[in-house]
């Protein structure tokens, strides 16, 4: 069922405009996905078992069990659907969990805690005196390389850590210019005081220990577990990452929310422990039962307004539950509540971190465990020459980017390109933009939500886009000679001229 609905994907997106991965076209693949399900329920189980790799395939008292489900969460979704125009739900990797089973596994945000601090939270808000009217009505920091990929905490209720680590990587990347994804397991591990790893925590008291511990380590030196695990105090102490201090969001303010979402990724806490949010499958989020109960911690990316659909204004929202929840990892939920806590309670507890310059000097990675001792090693060969490193690639004959990146045309005129961007991969796709890249694996850019696919139409296993950074000027290049002698050759009849956009560079 899954690869016929890829399938099905691609043709529907023949019939659209050219990049417009609309709503409609994503409610159509899932509402096919679910007619396909409804004729034959149990031939679709075992094909969603199977593409979700579920153990239980060859355990029948299992198998039927998670049938039933499975089965309950259908018929849910298709009730709820026919009565729901702004959003829908779809069987996403989740359709096989009870309700009670979702709640247990999936949240974990400590609303007591917060409760019990409220009388230390943080008095100061930086973005107090802006004037709302000034603010810009669009902001996706995705687009500005200020979202890392989105992560899935695992039935780990570990959603703080995640909203901790997204709102650090966020100032970090708007201060220093570089997106570095950071480690949850160290919270997770370390930061054990007051929060309580798996079974729950707070941001506040996880900034709180960042400071203290003068900075966090990175995601791929430090990578999670989706468990509780001792700390390890030689990765404690590679602090790549700092932040000078955190703030709160007024409480119960949408409009103090969305001045702080203007200005940097904000962590927020939500109630999200409604089956239609298990089950979300897109579209604007709006169920007016979505209660103020907080328990999921989250990340507010930005801010939006559905022009072509609701007309509602909207929050973007990263969630931890992995690529395959939502929109590729994303909601957007409804802005503009009549209640002052906004919806799913978005407004009674957002935070930030604070970041006013670069981080301390990169440490080494962490070493591995020493080798054990061996037979004493005899006189050392001498050491021959070792590879090459590779250099960097040329764009043209007065540009260059970085080994290991591509070349990609940011400002062409009459098919010349006269600026170059390096996207940090190689053999990226270059985006219609002129601003963002693709990797070779994903190589649709979706311009409209700012995301990479693996073909048109498919929003399975999507990422956010990358961001290029300048070409450097090649050694012994003269900014004004280069550029002029080929102009001349190009409208002289002298040779060669400016590489064409998608020319394979010598």
């Amino acid at each position: 069922m899954a690869l016929r609905l890829l399938g099905a994907a691609v043709v529907l997106a023949a019939f659209t405009s050219a990049g417009a991965f609309s709503d409609h076209l994503l409610r159509a693949q899932h509402t096919q996905m679910l007619l396909e399900a409804q004729a034959n329920p149990l031939g679709a189980f075992k094909e969603w078992a199977q593409t979700h790799a579920r153990s239980y395939l060859n355990n029948a008292a299992e198998f039927e069990s998670r049938f039933k489900v499975w089965l309950e969460n259908l018929e849910y979704i298709l009730a709820y659907n026919a009565r729901t125009t702004s959003h829908w739900l779809t069987l996403n990797h989740l359709a096989d969990l009870s309700t009670p089973e979702y709640k247990s596994n999936l949240l974990g945000f400590d609303n007591q805690a917060r409760l019990a601090r409220n009388h230390l939270k943080t008095g100061k808000f930086m973005y107090e005196d802006v004037d709302a009217d000034t603010l810009p009505p669009a902001v996706d920091w995705r687009k500005k390389n200020a979202v890392a990929e989105v992560k899935n905490q695992g039935q780990c209720g570990s959603c703080w850590a995640f909203a901790t680590t997204g709102s650090v990587e966020g100032i970090n990347a708007i201060v220093t210019g570089s997106l570095v994804s950071l480690s949850e397991q160290e919270l997770v591990d370390c930061d054990t005081e007051q929060d309580k790893g798996c079974s729950g925590g707070l941001m506040d008291y996880a900034y709180a220990w960042i400071i203290k511990n003068k900075g966090i380590d990175t995601e791929s030196d430090y990578p999670y577990t989706a468990m509780d695990g001792e700390c390890n105090a030689a990765k404690q102490k590679r602090r790549v990452v700092t932040i000078d201090g955190y703030e709160d969001v007024p409480e119960n303010d949408e409009v103090a929310l969305k001045k702080a979402a203007a200005h940097q990724p904000v962590a927020v806490a939500i109630e999200a422990d409604a089956k239609s949010f298990q089950l979300y499958g897109g579209g604007v989020y709006d169920d007016p039962t979505c209660g103020t109960s907080l328990n999921h911690g989250v990340l507010v990316v930005g801010y939006g307004k559905d022009v072509g659909g609701s007309g509602s204004n909207y929050w973007i929202v990263k969630n931890s539950w992995g690529a395959e929840w939502g929109d590729a990892g994303y909601i957007r939920l409804k802005m503009g509540s009549t209640d002052a806590e906004g919806l799913c309670g978005i407004a009674m507890a957002p935070s930030y971190p604070v970041k006013k310059g670069p981080n301390p000097p990169t440490p080494s990675p962490t070493p591995g465990p020493s080798p054990k001792p061996g037979p004493k090693p005899g006189p050392s060969p001498s050491p021959g020459p070792g590879p090459t490193p590779p250099g960097p690639v040329k764009c043209d004959d007065d540009n260059e980017c970085p080994a290991g990146s591509t070349c990609c045309c940011v400002n062409e005129i009459f098919n010349m390109c006269f600026q170059w961007g390096c996207c940090p991969m190689p053999k990226a796709t270059c985006c219609d933009d002129h601003e963002h890249c693709c990797p070779a694996d994903l190589p649709v850019c979706d311009t409209d939500a700012g995301r990479c696919l693996p073909s048109a139409g498919v929003f399975l296993g999507s990422k956010p886009w990358a961001a290029k950074t300048p070409a450097t000027r090649r050694p012994g290049s003269t900014a004004l000679g280069g550029m002029a002698g080929r102009l001349a050759q190009k409208f002289m009849g002298g040779g060669r001229g400016f590489l064409r956009r998608g020319e394979p560079m010598n």
